[in-house]
């Protein structure tokens, strides 16, 4: 594994002197997309949570049942 990361600085260090700032400017873009798409990954894992609790509400709303209305909400407010 050092061995991987050692050709991987000696080609990162490379590519800087090849490349210039551009090489550092695009490393940082790549690195602030990767924080986006964990960012929307966590959001669409909410917004699935969520919809599991509307639809955990939904059936007991129909049949009126205050229980099941009771947990679901209970387990949406600790999930907060």
């Amino acid at each position: 594994m050092a061995n991987v990361e050692s050709k991987e600085t000696f080609r990162t260090r490379l590519v800087r002197l090849v490349g210039g700032g551009a090489v550092d400017e695009l490393v940082k873009r790549i690195n602030d997309l990767e924080a986006e798409v964990q960012e929307n990954r966590n959001l669409n894992v909410r917004v699935a949570e969520l919809v599991d609790v509307i639809s955990e509400l939904l059936l007991p709303i129909a049949t009126q049942d205050q229980a099941r209305i009771a947990a679901a909400i209970a387990k949406f407010e600790s999930s907060l």
